[in-house]
């Protein structure tokens, strides 16, 4: 990147980690591929499943958000990363919306954190 005067301009960005639930997602009926691919249990009926998966920040919220899951109803914890904030859960796919709905309602009301909406597909 150059500027008017043929200067190199250097750019630096940085994140700063706040209080915050960047992403959530449930993923209806997906194809059984995506849990051999991701390592999820495969003794599923794939016609009634879901996978819920999350992101946030600090990431070692992912263990707060892995015991309200599998707290909130009968899902499966298929992958949760105090390192990068990422919650894999999966089951039908009732289950799967309850427990993403009671993480992102506690993180808000309770821990006061800053959340997204929740989005299925």
């Amino acid at each position: 990147m150059a500027n008017d005067h043929g200067e190199q301009i250097r750019i630096v960005q940085e994140t700063v980690a706040g209080k915050e639930i960047t992403f959530a997602h449930v993923m209806g009926g997906p194809a059984p591929i995506i849990y051999q691919k991701l390592g999820l249990n495969p003794q599923l009926d794939y016609r009634s499943s879901a996978i819920g998966i999350m992101n946030m920040t600090p990431p070692e919220s992912a263990v707060i958000a892995s015991d309200i899951a599998v707290k909130s109803g009968n899902v499966y914890l298929g992958f949760a990363d105090r390192f990068t904030g990422t919650l894999i859960i999966t089951g039908e796919i009732s289950d799967v919306t309850t427990a993403l709905t009671e993480i992102v309602e506690y993180f808000h009301d309770t821990l006061g954190y800053v959340v997204c909406n929740i989005t299925k597909r």
